[in-house]
């Protein structure tokens, strides 16, 4: 079945999953969207508006995969001013071009601004969207409404509302606190329950058809009205007469004004962050690990602002909130997008008289939960585990986004990281010298399994791991990638945490990401995404094993093998291969060996020129110790250089009756009668159907390796396993 088939049978077998997710988040869409337009002083069906045209155009024609579009948190300050200053209609004009300025944003593929911002920094500007979040909305879970100029009191007011709510009087009230807080012990708890039947429906859902019930209950059973206050029930809809009815006609008379285009700066700006933060926030929480094409998702969220804009609607960005609720009901793809502008469609033109039976306390339940999901102590836990400077980061950037904004908050995580980064490396000069010059080399290795291989300079951080990513992303999934940080000297949180995401994608898609090079780098703590930084003197890193390390102690153990970590600067043995007769051996480490350490395998680091032209190079080679003599010579594969040597006087010795194999192989040797006759049938044959290496003979010993470069895993395997088998094909019979 061809990829095209089998992505449309995945499409649909996913969509009852993603029509699901799209019903949920319509509900959440709902009351936000009402609210956040009354924030901002426009009429409450503009912040439905921009949901149901940002879901069908982003669906459409965004790069995202699991992102809902429709108005946001972060904008509502900014249009209250626009709308106070310019007047409603002229409002929608500066709307309409701020969806311009972000569609040129996408065209001139600014996306990658949202590659600079670190993951330290991100999290804590989730973590306070999240306390925001549940801050603002706990108090209308709990029946009871309060303003407040500064969101940090939202957090402080929860204990007062909690005793507020115990001490309840009116009736309307305490119906209203209670179908909060059972609700949100729904959402807590209904995991636990492990009924296959009961989780054929999930936890939303159960909250809707409890609420319409309970109404239901009042007003068929006992014939009674609704006992929860009026106050704290979802208002009723404009029909969509109306809605047509009021579309506005765009004033463009004001265009020329200072005020005009400062609010469209504005608008342009807190929307085009916002988003961007989101897109990549949201692209950690995706199952998949899927990368979105953030370009393409600019240019969708402008054309769809544009068409809010037009139809009387805020603008529309990626919302972070409603994006967590769509992935945790289990979204896949852009479907749920779409699904949720069409049933805002449907709640608009066919239910909003059964809407009205859903009490406002049960939907800020399922938020209060997104909110903790987003600022839970697991959170900050695993952000000390990564390291005690990522907390220093996150809380940085969450205490002043809580106190100030979004916009300031990540700049203040972004500064607190650079400042960080100059100490652990007490260097401003490392950064300052090369974060200008290219660092990403990549290029396609000439071997039987065509790895790209991407070597790392100098140093990779969130300020320069674009142009890595840009690398990476040009790599088709199914491929094996070798990423080597040997020449880099240092990689942060961000970088490490990226690869991390690759090597998953890659897995999942049938290709093959290793990381190497890390093994001369420092670090404080034991976890994978924690940040490294190149000793100036190489040694094994604290006793703890790297990743590579313990790959490798593990591979030793599954192949019965011995492995050491340990530096060996005894190494006299490899002095007399002809390949390091100008090179000086520094150390070899990570040796792996057969119990009977006739064959072994190890990491070299050795060094070729002087002063100026002095070049370090590290690589993985594999040792075979023979029982027998054979003949002295270097095999290697043949190419241009190798031919060209030919008119120099360098010699390649040919096989009778292998052409083939004289055609591909440059075969060295000072005898060359042993060296044909060694080279029989057997020994021929087995070059010519195996990978490339290079092999030199020391009569009793081999030298054998791939790429002067450490190798992966995978690579180590496939070298063991050459050996082992030439070791075979060449004993005596």
């Amino acid at each position: 079945m061809s990829p095209k088939k089998n992505n449309i049978k995945d499409f649909f077998k996913a969509l009852p999953k993603n029509i699901f997710s799209g019903f949920v988040v319509s509900l959440i869409a709902l009351p936000l969207g009402l609210g956040l337009a009354m924030a901002s002083d426009a009429p409450p069906i503009a912040g439905i508006i921009a949901a149901i045209v940002g879901g069908i155009m982003v669906s459409i024609l965004g790069g995202s995969h699991v992102t809902i579009a429709g108005p946001g948190n972060g904008l509502v300050g900014v249009l209250l001013v626009a709308i106070s200053t310019l007047g409603l209609e002229n409002a929608y004009v500066a709307i309409i071009f701020s969806g311009v300025l972000l569609m040129s944003l996408g065209f001139f593929r600014m996306g990658t601004l949202a590659d600079f911002f670190p993951s330290s920094a991100i999290q804590g500007m989730l973590a306070a969207i999240g306390l925001i979040i549940l801050g603002k909305q706990f108090h209308i879970m709990l029946a009871h409404k309060i303003k407040r100029e500064d969101t940090v009191d939202y957090l402080f007011e929860i204990p007062f509302s909690i005793n507020d709510a115990i001490h309840y009087e009116n009736k309307g009230l305490i119906y209203a606190a209670l179908a909060g807080v059972l609700s949100l012990a729904i959402m807590l708890f209904y995991s636990k329950i492990r009924n296959k039947y009961l989780q054929l429906i999930p936890a939303p859902m159960w909250i809707v058809i409890l609420s319409i019930g309970f109404s239901y209950y009042f007003e068929l059973g006992l014939h009674e009205p609704n006992p929860i206050a009026k106050e704290y029930m979802i208002s009723g809809i404009p029909s969509i007469q109306n809605i047509i009815a009021d579309i506005p006609t765009p004033n463009f008379s004001n265009i020329w004004s200072f005020s005009f285009w400062g609010s469209v700066l504005a608008l342009t700006l807190i929307s085009g962050i916002e988003s961007l933060l989101s897109i990549k926030a949201v692209d950690k929480l995706d199952p998949e690990k899927r990368r979105s094409n953030v370009n393409k998702d600019l240019k969708a969220l402008g054309l769809a602002t544009v068409g809010s804009g037009f139809l009387g609607g805020l603008n529309v960005v990626t919302v972070i909130a409603r994006s967590s609720v769509n992935v945790n009901n289990g979204a896949s793809n852009r479907s749920s997008n779409f699904f949720h502008a069409v049933f805002l469609v449907l709640f608009i033109v066919l239910f909003s008289t059964q809407l009205t039976r859903i009490p406002l306390p049960a939907l800020m339940a399922i938020l209060v939960y997104t909110g903790y999901k987003l600022a839970s102590p697991s959170v900050i836990t695993k952000i000390f585990s990564i390291g005690k400077e990522q907390l220093i980061i996150f809380f940085v950037t969450l205490i002043v986004t809580l106190k100030i904004g979004l916009i300031t908050g990540i700049i203040a995580g972004v500064i607190t990281t650079l400042i960080i980064h100059f100490v652990i490396n007490k260097s401003v000069g490392l950064f300052f010298r090369n974060v200008l010059k290219p660092n990403v080399l990549m290029f396609k290795e000439a071997n039987d399994e065509n790895n790209f291989y991407v070597s790392v300079k100098h140093f990779c951080s969130f300020l320069n791991y674009y142009r890595l990513k840009k690398q990476l992303d040009a790599v088709p999934e199914n491929e094996d990638v070798i990423i080597d940080f040997s020449m880099c000297e240092f990689v942060d949180h961000t970088v490490m945490e990226n690869m991390h995401s690759y090597q998953e994608l890659f897995n999942k898609r049938g290709g093959h990401f290793d990381v190497i090079g890390l093994d001369m780098h420092d670090t404080d703590s034991k976890h994978p995404f924690a940040l490294r930084r190149m000793l100036p003197v190489p040694k094994i890193i604290k006793n703890n094993l790297t990743r590579r390390q313990t790959n490798m102690e593990i591979l030793a153990k599954d192949y019965n093998f011995n492995y050491s970590s340990k530096k060996e600067k005894e190494v006299s043995v490899l002095n007399n291969f002809r390949f390091f007769g100008t090179k000086h051996i520094n150390h070899i480490y990570n040796k792996l060996s057969h119990k009977d350490g006739a064959i072994y395998l190890f990491d070299i680091e050795f060094s070729e020129g002087e002063f100026i032209a002095k070049e370090v190079i590290r690589s993985t080679m594999l040792h075979i110790e023979l029982n027998h003599n054979i003949p002295e010579f270097t095999l290697d594969r043949e190419g241009f250089l190798e031919k060209v040597s030919a008119f120099a006087g360098f010699k390649d010795i040919d096989i009778e009756n292998h052409d083939d194999f004289s055609d591909r192989f440059y075969l060295q040797g000072d005898n060359e009668m042993e060296i044909s006759k060694f080279f029989n049938d057997d020994v021929t044959h087995f070059f010519e159907s195996n990978p490339y290496y290079h092999v030199e003979s020391k009569g009793n010993t081999l030298l054998i390796f791939g790429k002067e470069r450490l190798a992966s895993l995978k690579e180590i395997k496939a070298l063991f396993d050459f050996g082992k088998r030439l070791k075979e094909v060449i004993v005596p019979k």
